[in-house]
Order: C-alpha cells, then structure tokens, then sequence
C-alpha cells in the first residue's frame, strides 16, 4: 500500500456514503451504510497486515500541508492502529443492530457514517487542530442519534451529554492556543517530543484534564453517562461505550503524559485517588440498579478508571494493560449493549425483574451473554482477563495502595455481573410473555459471534495486539520516565525500571 493514502480513503468513504443515504430509500440506505462500514473494516484489515511491527514509529503519513488553520496531516501508530481497528470493527456491527429503528432511517445510518468518520480522523490527526475538529465534532452525531433517536427521556440525556463534553473542551482549546504559540508548531509529534515550561505544565495538563475526564468519563464527571446510555439506541450505546469513551483514554496517551510528564507525574495521585473512588462507588452502584443498561453504564465506569490506573503507572505493563483494557471494554460492553438490545426488542423493557429463566427457551442466548459477562468479570481466557492484570500489575509498582482498592472491581465486577446474570438467565421461567420469546436469529448470532470469537482471541493470544504497540509504549515510557512518581513500596525502588525493561525485552 505504499503511497496509496489509505488513512483518507477510510475517512472518505463513509463521508461520501453518509451524503449518499441522505437520497436513498431506508432500506437503500441501510444496505449502502453496511457496505461502506464492511469496506472500511476491510481496509483496516489490510493496514493492519502492512503495518510494519518494529519499524517507524509513524507509518501510512499523509500531509497536504496547511490549509487555512490547520494542517492536513495523517499518519498512525500502534496505538492508534489499534483503536481504528476497534472502531471499523463495531461499526458494521452497529448498523445490523439498528434493524428496529424504522424512523428517519436514511438520517440515522448517516449520522453514524459520519461518527465513524469522525472516530478514525481522531485517532489519524496529526495536527493539533485537526485533531481538535475531529474529536469535538465527533459530538454532534451522537448527540442527534440519543436525542432523535432515543428513549422517553432522550431530550434532557443528549443536552446532559452535549453540555459535560464541550465544556471541558473549551480549556483545551485555550491551552492548544497557547502551545502552538510557545512551540511554534501544531504537529502533534514535534509536540510529543517538545519540552513545556515545568511551571506551565500543570495548567496546561489541568485544561487537557478538563476534556479527557468528562470524555473517559472519571468520577465525579461521570453522571452524563448512565443517562446517555439509558435513553440512546442499541447501537448507540454500543459504539458510545466502544470507541467514544476511548477517546479520553488516547488524550491521556497522546497529549497529557508525552507532553507534559512533569506535570503527570506531580498530579498522578489525583488520578489514582479519583480511579479508586471511582472502581468502588460505581461498583456499588451497579450492584442496585433494576436497569439493565444502566448497570452496565456504571460497569463502564468502573472499567474505564483501570485504563487510568495503566496509563499513569508510567511504565510498560501498566500502559500496555490500559491499551488492552480500551479494547476489551470496547468489545465487551457494547457486546453486552447488544444483548441487552436482543431482548429488547422482544419484550420492550430492560427491567431486570421482568425476565429470568431465559436458558431455558433462549439457551444460544444464554451462552452469548455468558461469555460476556465473564469477560467483564475478567475471567482467565478472556480479554478482560489480560487486560485487568496487566493494568493492576502496572500500578501495584507504583502504589500498593491504588493497587489494593483497584483489585476490588474484580470483586465486586462480579457481584453485579452474576447477580444480573442469575436474576435474567436462570429462575423459573414463570411469565408468558417471556416464555414466548424466541431464540436469537440469524441476524443477531452474525452481530455477537464475531465479537465473541475477538474477546476469545485476545484473551487466549493477547500478543497480537500488543505487538504492533509496545515499541510505542516503550518509547512513551522512555519519554515519562524522568517525571515517574516515587514507588510507595522500599523494596521495589529503582526494580521497576528493570522489570518493565525484562518485560518489553520478553516480548520482542
């Protein structure tokens, strides 16, 4: 693929096709979304084969220099390769999954055509203000699907979402301004590399903070999410909690710890004191909830604060476990979104009392929702499993303390997890109209089976998705490690530099 700009052609084709559902019929509409969708996640599939493991750390650049503002210039890394991948991989998934929405279709499929567009801009830009117009944009689709699209409450939970997000962007903003004017240059990679004034760090990594956190979302900027949830359609929870809430964890990566570690290194006890409030108390949420969707919401929550623990345990197993732990949530929850949406659509509630007893007559069901559920509990041979390890193993060298409360979401994850599954799955099969429901289709084995097989695959052969990242994480590593906070363990000082380079030696 060499000279072909693969990263705009996938940018391209679901714009175009986004314009083109506007004049089609729906079912026309759905039929060129699904192929448009298909055709970037083949194009993913093949940039992934060529993407050279070990070699440049930016490959498949494109820059067609400034134009007006900004530059338009593309090119990834392993880390964003990864989250592509994620993303061309849910989209297909989320337009089968929208066969019950039946108002304004043509506008529906459109408006996630362009979300997708939106995602893998972000993740590609490699100019500070493409990288802004891409990630804020990213809201208005999402905000029209929960608020067009939605539940009874949809009004009030698309404004709630709307709100949170662009106000912390507001900051950011500023302190891109203000950046591009000290560093002279928007290019994310020069900036990556550049050394801020330690005195202005702390500012400027507080604005950054401001965005990621509502987006990630942390407690306590989190209450937007469980509402979103709630109100939007299947397929917009799926890609909402797949790859939307990443991309608070790419900011981190991508801006907070390579330009500004100084600063990550003195606030890092902020992050790891708001992770562990936040694995605990929404936990505990979770535990009460009578709303399916819901719940999951606040499991998300909880599962998003290890992917914070990873990234600021500044070294390679915990970033590398908070990498594994973006894509297994991506899989995970919105697989288990889609479940929620299967039994949805045949009985029009998500209260959990008003099931139980559904491996009886939805036995295929059953096992699906099974293999998901343990996922999320992070059960040994699942992604979950990796991902969880390797963040908590990460943070354990840095604070035993964070450690500590942080293991609980494995307990209490599957407190939530079993209780819910027991109370919707097992039981007497006593009501009629749940005895009536038929098992999953055709259809929806398509949609769950593909995410089923990635959550297996990662778990069983997790190096497939580390490999084409850990010389980017080395690299980050390498970049953070002056500003890296203190071990509150004596014996493990001036070990974990060791250990985290025997680890990234181990693999290669």
């Amino acid at each position: 693929m060499s000279g072909f700009p693969i990263l705009s052609v996938m940018l391209a084709i679901p714009a175009i096709a986004a314009v083109g559902c506007l004049f089609l019929s729906a079912s026309g509409a759905r039929w060129l979304a699904l192929a448009a969708t298909l055709i970037d996640l083949l194009l993913g599939i093949g940039m992934w084969a060529q993407f050279d493991v070990g070699g440049a750390q930016w490959q498949f650049v494109e820059d067609a220099g400034s134009l007006g503002v900004f530059g338009w210039k593309l090119g990834i890394d392993g880390i964003a390769l990864m989250l592509i991948m994620l993303s061309v991989f849910l989209m297909p998934i989320c337009i089968g999954a929208s066969q019950s929405i039946t108002k304004r279709v043509p506008e529906y499929m459109a408006a996630f055509l362009v979300t997708e567009t939106l995602m893998i801009g972000t993740f590609a830009a490699q100019d500070l203000f493409l990288f802004y117009m891409f990630f804020e944009a990213g809201l208005i689709p999402m905000y029209l699907i929960i608020g067009i699209w939605g539940g009874v409450n949809r009004i009030y939970a698309s404004y709630k979402f709307f709100l949170y997000t662009l106000l912390g962007s507001v900051l950011m903003l500023v302190a891109m301004l203000w950046m591009v004017h000290e560093a002279g240059t928007s290019d994310i990679p020069t900036l990556m590399n550049t050394d801020f004034p330690v005195q202005a760090q702390t500012w400027l990594w507080l604005a950054f903070f401001a965005s990621f956190a509502v987006k990630m979302p942390m407690w306590p900027v989190h209450t937007w999410l469980p509402d979103a949830h709630v109100q939007a359609p299947t397929a917009g929870s799926v890609i909402l909690a797949g790859v939307l809430l990443k991309l608070g964890g790419y900011g981190f990566l991508r801006f907070s710890l390579p330009m500004f570690p100084e600063a990550s290194g003195e606030l890092t006890w902020l992050i790891l004191g708001l992770s562990a409030v936040a694995v605990i108390y929404t936990s505990l949420v979770a535990l009460v909830q009578s709303d399916m969707k819901k719940l999951i919401a606040y499991s998300s929550v909880a599962h998003m604060a290890i992917v914070t623990i990873g990234l600021f345990a500044f070294n390679q197993q915990g970033i590398e476990g908070a990498m594994m732990m973006m894509l297994s949530h991506g899989l995970v929850s919105g697989a288990l979104f889609l479940c929620v949406g299967v039994i949805y659509d045949r009985l029009h509630t998500r209260e959990i009392d008003r099931y139980g007893g559904l491996a009886i007559n939805m036995p295929r069901y059953a096992l699906f929702f099974l293999l998901f559920t343990m996922a999320s509990i992070g059960l040994p041979g699942t992604s979950g499993f990796v991902a969880e390890f390797l963040a908590l193993m990460g943070v354990y060298q840095v604070s035993t303390w964070a450690a500590l409360l942080c293991t609980t979401s494995i307990i209490l994850g599957a407190a939530y997890m079993l209780y819910l599954y027991r109370r919707v799955v097992f039981g007497e099969l006593i009501k009629d109209d749940v005895r009536a429901m038929p098992d999953i289709s055709l259809r929806e084995f398509a949609l769950l089976a593909p995410i089923a097989a990635v959550v297996m695959w990662m778990g069983v052969y997790p190096e497939s998705f580390m490999a084409p990242m850990r010389g980017d994480v080395a690299t980050l590593v390498a970049r953070v490690a002056r500003a890296a906070p203190a071990s509150d363990s004596q014996p493990t000082i001036g070990k974990a530099p060791a250990a985290s380079a025997a680890h990234a030696g181990g693999h290669e």
